[in-house]
This record gives C-alpha cells, sequence and structure tokens, in this order.
C-alpha cells in the first residue's frame, strides 16, 4: 500500500473509478484499524482525499454522459434531462 500512497497526482488521471474506489476503500480499512503510525495516517489521508475527488469527478463525468443520452419511449434520444437517481 505504501506504493499507492506515495503516488503522485497524475497517476489518478490513469485510474478508473473502479480502480480509485477499490484503492480508497482499502485506505479507509486500514485507518479504521487504528494501527498505523501517525506520519504514514496522514499519507493515507491525503491520498484518500485525492481518490475521493477523482472519484466524484468520474460520478459527475458520467452522471453527465447518462443525462445526454437519456431516451425516450420509442428507443430515440430525447435530449439533457436532470439524472434523478432517486427516481
Amino acid at each position: 500500500m505504501t506504493q499507492q500512497v506515495s503516488a503522485s497526482q497524475s497517476d489518478l488521471s490513469a485510474l478508473s473509478f473502479e480502480e480509485a474506489l477499490k484503492q480508497l476503500e482499502t485506505i479507509v480499512r486500514e485507518l479504521e484499524q487504528g494501527n498505523v503510525p501517525l506520519e504514514r495516517s496522514i499519507d493515507m489521508y491525503e491520498r484518500g482525499a485525492q481518490l475521493r475527488a477523482h472519484c466524484d469527478a468520474l460520478l459527475r463525468a458520467a452522471e453527465a454522459k447518462v443525462e445526454k443520452i437519456q431516451m425516450g419511449q420509442d428507443g430515440t434520444a430525447t435530449g439533457t434531462s436532470a439524472l434523478d437517481p432517486e427516481a
């Protein structure tokens, strides 16, 4: 995990949502165990914040794509509409 925590911001752009989420889950799990030295905890927290922001950006981009491809009842695209995850 040390290599992932010390990875640079440029490495984030190459990560898929699933890869970033998996790394974030690993960081959270390790931090919750409470047996990580303080300095490493800070590094892991910073990496986690970067991963969260990356996942958020990917989700926003996916939401924009979904809005563009909403389909009408006849199977044709109806243009954009707000994505309502509760609908």
